[in-house]
């Protein structure tokens, strides 16, 4: 007996496009059911043209129409949705901004948005990873800390909003840019982590040479023109110091929890107290303290502590929040930074076990901040 077009719809009910995570029947990607005997034949609208997915959905779509039990002679066919199409998708999942703006963050304004972070109730825990100078490895924290979380099967989502010095979809091996669907931007994915990034938008050896308000639209389109989805953790790679960026983002997302970045010696802890008690300026509660580079292991075994010892305890003695491990200093964390493997996608390595164990810490143990935002006080 030949399948119904209803069966086949219910099949395909549970594939989802995995860019959108919906189901491509809620999407109206199925444009239509020709139905034969055991002959079954279908048309898929794809959202933009020559989508990388497109393999992927296929086999979904077999697999699922396998599972029915029936002995089917399946055919997929592909087309693209129209514009009008489009923009319903885009409504469905992202909803319609107040204002509308290019897909280009150094173009048009984003002023009046929500920024679906600082949404009343929103589950997401936002860590903003801050440092008060550069070259102390902070946003190879904020990529391999991402992936770890990824690993123990959370929603992981990153901005690097270090607009200068970007350097995350590098880090992450992130090979496709962003897909754009009706002006909503799709963040592309690399070891279960979705990311933005300025990268994306401007050549890798050319300067961003940008004033605050358009540093401060940037950040503001990153939050609501991408389609983020609700994800369990959004880390946010912040740049140096304690500019216009970090001020910005603490009004954008008023619940973030911020974790300092330092290294051993002294000097770089005093810098990076800076950047906490900023942080108490605007409002953003600082949760924790990484300290990186903190040995190097000989091939004798012997641990050498390049950069002396104790700034990061001592850091979070200071700010009375929790030291939540040291990363050693090693090739294959800086190797893997260059080739897009970050270390902790293997945790059988010792950089990737320590790694590990800073995801289950900030996972388990470091609790959420809930707290609402008042006024910025940048004054004192």
């Amino acid at each position: 007996m030949a399948v119904t077009e209803d069966q086949v719809i219910k099949a395909l009910e549970p594939v989802q496009d995995p860019e959108l995570r919906r189901s491509i029947v809620e999407l109206g990607m199925v444009q239509n059911v020709l139905i034969e005997d055991t002959k079954v034949e279908i048309l898929i609208a794809l959202t933009i043209p020559g989508c990388p997915l497109k393999a992927q959905i296929q086999e979904s779509v077999e697999q699922a129409l396998r599972s029915t039990g029936e002995d089917l002679e399946v055919t997929v066919e592909f087309t693209v949705m129209s514009d009008e199409q489009r923009e319903s998708v885009r409504l469905m999942v992202h909803g319609n901004p107040q204002a509308t703006a290019g897909t280009n963050p150094a173009q048009g304004h984003a002023e009046g948005r929500e920024v679906p972070f600082g949404r009343p109730g929103n589950k997401t825990r936002v860590l903003l990873i801050a440092s008060g100078k550069g070259g102390v490895g902070k946003s190879s924290v904020t990529a391999n800390l991402s992936v770890a979380l990824a690993a123990r099967g959370k929603d992981v989502a990153v901005v690097d909003a270090d607009v200068w010095g970007f350097s995350i979809p590098r880090m992450l091996g992130v090979k496709t840019p962003p897909t754009v669907i009706d002006e909503m931007l799709i963040p592309p994915v690399a070891h279960g982590v979705r990311c933005i990034s300025m990268g994306f938008f401007a050549e890798e050896d050319q300067p961003v040479i940008w004033r605050g308000p358009m540093l401060h639209k940037a950040l503001e389109q990153f939050l609501t023109d991408v389609y983020w989805d609700d994800p369990d953790y959004l880390l946010v790679d912040l740049p140096p110091g304690t500019g216009d960026i970090s001020i910005s983002l603490a009004g954008f997302l008023p619940t973030a929890e911020m974790i300092v970045v330092t290294t051993p010696q002294p000097a770089a802890q005093k810098v990076a107290q800076r950047a906490a008690y900023m942080a108490e300026k605007v409002s953003v509660s600082v949760n924790g303290v990484i300290e990186n580079m903190s040995w190097f292991t000989g091939d004798d075994g012997t641990r050498y502590e390049l950069f002396g010892a104790g700034g990061g305890e001592e850091l979070a003695s200071q700010l009375n929040v929790p030291f939540l491990g040291k990363v050693p200093l090693v090739p294959i964390l800086r190797e893997g930074g260059d080739t897009g493997h970050p270390v902790a996608v293997d945790a059988s390595t010792e950089v990737g076990k320590v790694f590990e164990e800073l995801a289950r810490v900030v996972d388990e143990d470091l609790k959420p901040t809930k707290r609402s935002h008042p006024e910025l006080n940048l004054l004192g």
